[in-house]
């Protein structure tokens, strides 16, 4: 065994018991009607557990509000991070001041994320209810048809920054000269960042939108904290209906089933995107 696979084997190890156990422990008992309550008889069932995922209209319904979550939010994170990534790279006082402000949520804990903002919108108690009745606004931040809308504000709110931060240095990272040839040509501003930098900048922002993307695929905290999935299941995202599936309804291998049927959607959507990329670099 050479020395390079000898200093691999404790992260390998690691790798196996942190990550590779539990994944293979919860495809198992997707494939069994394994039950917190009925632990000591378990049966395979196949895919049965997968069948009943497929044939669930909760479930499908989920995966229509988190996908249509992550469109949104990544959409209005990416335009938002652009803009302010483009105003702060031609900031020339206070520059550090500034980023590290603006970067400053992305630091927080979501659940308090949650939290701070569930008191702070909430119509009886809330700042901005109280502020906003002043000019004779009433405004219910949570009530039906807006709760949705307020989830996502609250998740652009935090994860702009992160935006911000990785294309600030795509940006940074560009050479000058294209920027100096299009300047001594006379291209207006609007031409130069449509012909030079966004062209320059397509790989950072694929990268962006990826680890956004999968990042906003998981969002739980802010529901937990805030909506429990209400109004009725207008926030009711993929992530909290598996934990109610798993842990408040106790059923782990329908929990189960329906994260792998997540992960392999994730997965193929990520393939094509890749693919996509590649394509385009190659043309």
């Amino acid at each position: 065994m050479s020395f390079r696979i000898r200093l691999l084997l404790p992260l390998l190890a690691l790798f196996v018991v942190a990550v590779g156990y539990p994944l293979a422990f919860s495809f198992y008992i997707s494939l069994t009607n394994y039950k917190i309550t009925n632990r000591f008889d378990v049966k395979f069932s196949g895919l049965d557990r997968y069948a009943d995922a497929l044939h669930d209209s909760a479930y499908w319904s989920a995966l229509t509000v988190t996908f249509t979550f992550v469109l949104i939010a990544v959409f209005l994170e990416l335009a938002l991070g652009l803009c302010i990534a483009l105003a702060l790279q031609r900031q020339k006082r206070v520059r550090d001041f500034t980023r590290s402000f603006l970067l400053s949520p992305m630091f927080i804990t979501p659940i308090a994320v949650g939290l701070m903002f569930r008191f702070l919108l909430n119509q009886q108690l809330g700042v901005i209810p109280t502020l906003l009745s002043r000019f004779g606004i009433s405004y219910d931040f949570f009530g039906p048809g807006r709760a949705f809308f307020s989830i996502v504000l609250i998740d652009v709110w935090q994860w702009t920054p992160f935006m911000v931060l990785l294309l600030l240095a795509g940006l940074e990272s560009l050479p000058r000269q294209p920027f100096e040839a299009a300047r001594i040509d006379g291209a207006s501003t609007f031409y130069t960042f449509r012909r030079v930098t966004l062209p320059m900048l397509s790989s950072v922002l694929v990268v962006a939108i990826l680890i956004r993307g999968l990042d906003a695929l998981k969002v739980f905290e802010y529901v937990y904290a805030i909506t429990r999935g209400g109004p009725g299941t207008e926030t009711q995202t993929i992530q909290y209906y598996v934990y109610n599936t798993g842990i408040t309804f106790f059923r782990l291998a329908s929990a189960s089933a329906m994260a792998y049927g997540l992960l392999a959607v994730v997965m193929f959507l990520v393939i094509l995107l890749f693919r996509r990329v590649e394509r385009a670099r190659r043309s």
